[in-house]
Formats: C-alpha cells, structure tokens, sequence
C-alpha cells in the first residue's frame, strides 16, 4: 500500500439501491477509497458478481477487504465446526480474492476455558492449514485474526503478533475499538496507540505497518468487554489521539469504520487525519 484509506464496513448506509456499483460511486463522491465486504451469515457472491465487483473496483481504484462470516471458532469442541470454520474462512479468501480483495478478517476462536497455550496452538495449527491451501490454489491474499473485543475471545494483542511471525500470509486486524473494550477502557491515549504501532514494527516487521488493516468505531463496553458499537463522537474512543498516531507512524493500508454512522465517521476520521 503507498498511503491510509478510509472506508466503510459494508456498503454505506445513505447507498439506495443496494448494490456494489452505486456503493462504489458513493464512496469515491466521499472521497473514501476501501470498503469491507461483510460476509456477515455466510460467503454467497456468484462468479458473475465476482467478476462485476472486480471489474468495477479496478475501474474506481478502490480497494477491498472482506469479513468473514460470524460462525467461526477455530477451537470448537465438535470437528465437524472447526472443518466448517476452516471453509468459511478459505471461502472468504476465495471470493474476495477472485474480486480482487486486499484482505480478509475473521474472529478465530473461542478460548472455551482451555489453556491460553493450548488454544494458540489449536489456532496455529488450522491456520497453517488454511495458509497452505490457499497458496496451493494460488490465492494470494491477506489472511488476518482480528483484534477480538472480550477476554473470552482468542486474539489479544501478544497472540496475533506472534502468529503473524510465525505463519505466512498472516498479519492482524487490529479493531482498536475491541483493544479498548477488551482491556475495560485501556488502549485509549496517544501513547497507547504508539505502542501498538511500536510493537508491530519491530516485532513483525516494517511490512505490518505499509499493510496494515485496521478496524475503527466508538464502543460500549462492560468488565467484559464489548457491548454494542457507537458513533465517534458518542463514545470515549480518543479517535483524534489514534488518527495523529496514524500520521505519526507512516501507517499505509486500510481504515474500516464499524460504527453505526459508517460513511459519516469514515469521514471523520478521514478529515481529522488530513487536518494533520
């Protein structure tokens, strides 16, 4: 990626009629330059619309990433759910690529009350699988666990920086938003957000930082975590403190808003940036 684009997390909501082409118009009128497919109950996009969405994206010069759908848990105690998780996230990769896709996110897995160490290793493992599959179907493509938003959740910060390291094509999704909740109101000052940054860098690698993806929204949250998305300014995210840590670090790649005002918000963030 040569600089940070924002975008919103589905078609956005002003869009009528739904479809990709008039979302697509509407996002470059915004001026915002990526969008998140959401694959929210499972992948269906036939080839024609496969084909359309890449055709069109490339002739707006936008980019794509795709969200998994949400009946994922690489660590089910029933194998039949975790082949299940597995294909549903080889499908998003599948058809977000064949669209000519940036990225793919997904929460990976429950803890189910194991051991931290015991479940990395569960995820790792099926995440090799996936890896592999994936470039012996030539799909080259981003495949990244997100930054997930309550403690019962697999994927804090220190696990998916180590599986980046560990696991080709793999690099995180960091939902700062889920940091936030996560952590019960940590997360939330510029230095906090320059840690993030610091620590992707030299532990991962300058290519996090020229790839990155990230996810942004105002949230409620509780002792355990996550609770409900918010618009920007209804929340305590200190979102201006984020974008300057952004500018600061050089950050090129994606900025998906996930509030429930996703174009607005987008935008937001997008001006505060430039005002920079």
């Amino acid at each position: 990626m040569d600089k940070l684009l924002f975008g919103t997390g589905g078609i956005p909501v002003r869009t009528e009629p739904r479809t990709y082409e008039k979302a697509f118009n509407d996002l470059l009128e915004m001026k915002l330059g990526c969008m998140e497919l959401e694959f929210v109950h499972g992948v269906s996009m036939n080839a024609k619309t496969q084909s359309l969405v890449k055709q069109i994206r490339e002739e707006k010069d936008l980019v794509l990433t795709a969200h998994a759908p949400y009946y994922i848990n690489l660590n089910s105690a029933e194998e039949d759910k975790i082949e299940a998780s597995v294909k549903r996230i080889l499908d998003t990769a599948r058809v977000t690529h064949a669209c000519g896709g940036y990225s793919i996110t997904f929460h990976a897995a429950f803890y189910m009350k194991q051991d931290k160490k015991q479940v990395y290793n569960q995820v790792k493992a099926k995440m090799i699988e996936i890896v592999e599959t994936l470039k012996a179907e030539n799909v080259q493509i981003w495949v990244r666990p997100e930054l997930t938003g309550k403690a019962s959740q697999w994927g804090d910060l220190d696990e998916l920086i180590r599986i980046s390291n560990e696991v080709e094509m793999v690099l995180p999704v960091i939902d700062f938003a889920h940091l936030h909740a996560r952590t019960g109101g940590q997360w939330n000052t510029y230095d906090e957000f320059a840690r993030v940054f610091e620590r992707m860098g030299n532990e991962i690698g300058v290519h996090s930082l020229e790839n990155f993806h990230a996810h942004i929204a105002g949230i409620e949250y509780t002792a355990k975590g996550e609770r409900k998305h918010l618009e920007l300014e209804e929340s305590d995210l200190q979102y201006k403190d984020l974008m300057k840590a952004f500018k600061d670090f050089n950050v090129k790649g994606v900025i998906i808003c996930e509030s429930p005002n996703l174009e607005d918000d987008a935008m937001l963030m997008l001006k505060t940036y430039e005002a920079l």
